[in-house]
């Protein structure tokens, strides 16, 4: 099978198609992939730069929609059926994932969608709702809110009965945080703290789901109301900030670690909850994935290009089929 590989730890220069083993689904189930969503944290991987590294080759991606080719009969799935989930070198034209990490994908949403929604989505319910502890009512403000994570929240944060401030750096990413359904959306490059703050009457935001980091620290924790949560997803901008813990202190702030892999692989049966949680405001009507460049496997190098250059709005997809 052709499968996006990455050769050497240069970046989108290392990464290129080749052919690669089909997987052995032994126990578990095994998917025709039809779009592979590429995110962050596979850039970070090309580049040697994740906190969980690994030896080149190894194919990228983690998150696929595809269509149900094999499964063993306790896995409560079937041939033929639609799946999005989240698998170990998902960028291939075929995975094998345990049934756990898998969503049945409904025909409302596209195979491209599907590649924008598990990973995406459930990061967004694991910060919002669970880490963030989120109450109706309430208001966040996103940063990269034009983004796969950032779109996700937006609408999270909808079905959890909040308002969304988005807080994006171009007109594209503008145009994908209005799609998502933001209720305001502002700029980085502008007063985005005073405005903000503005927004919310000068009481400032209940929580701020931050998966850029880098130099926004001290607006970020100063847009905060008392009381309030500053959400640590990652850090898309470069630069791991350091937190003045006095700022914490004095205005009695939160500042919470929300790491989607490392809150549902430490907690048996977190993971499908989140999915439970996912599909409950799937059927509800909240969430319709924002896609944003879609490329063929071939253009895997541009794919990545487009994140490390911070020029992607909505999710960066992969179509294989």
């Amino acid at each position: 099978m052709r499968a996006l590989t990455v050769t050497e730890l240069t970046g989108p220069a290392g990464v290129h198609v080749k052919e690669a083993p089909d997987p052995a689904h032994g126990d578990g189930v095994l998917v025709d992939v039809r779009a592979v969503g590429i995110s962050f944290p596979d850039l970070l991987r090309s580049q040697g730069l994740y906190q969980e590294r690994s030896e080149p080759p190894f194919i990228i991606g983690s998150e696929f929609a595809g269509v149900v080719s094999a499964a063993p009969h306790p896995s409560g799935f079937s041939p033929g059926e639609r799946v999005a989930g989240i698998a170990a070198e998902a960028a291939a034209e075929r995975v094998a994932c345990s049934a756990d990490d898998l969503v049945r994908l409904p025909d409302s949403l596209s195979f491209e969608q599907g590649a924008a929604l598990v990973l995406n989505y459930e990061t967004a319910i694991v910060a919002l709702e669970v880490r963030g502890r989120m109450r109706a009512g309430e208001t966040v403000l996103v940063h990269g809110a034009g983004g796969g994570t950032g779109t996700a929240a937006i609408q999270v944060a909808h079905a959890l009965s909040g308002t969304a401030i988005g807080v994006v750096s171009s007109d594209d990413k503008e145009r994908a945080a209005r799609e998502a359904g933001a209720d305001h959306v502002l700029r980085s490059s502008g007063p985005w703290k005073d405005e903000a703050l503005s927004l919310t009457g000068g009481r400032g935001v209940d929580l701020v789901f931050d998966p850029v980091g880098g130099d926004r620290v001290l607006d970020t924790m100063r847009s905060l109301a008392p009381g309030g949560r500053w959400l640590v997803i990652g850090f898309v901008g470069g630069a791991i900030p350091q937190v003045p813990l006095n700022r914490v202190l004095l205005r009695n702030i939160d500042v919470v670690g929300a790491y989607y892999g490392g809150y549902v692989q430490a907690r048996p049966g977190a993971r499908l909850e989140i999915h439970r949680r996912l599909l409950e405001m799937l059927e509800a009507g909240h969430i319709d994935p924002v896609v944003g460049p879609v490329h063929d496997l071939d253009q895997g190098q541009e794919a990545l290009s487009a994140l490390a250059d911070r020029r992607a709005a909505g999710k960066v997809v992969i179509r294989l089929a």
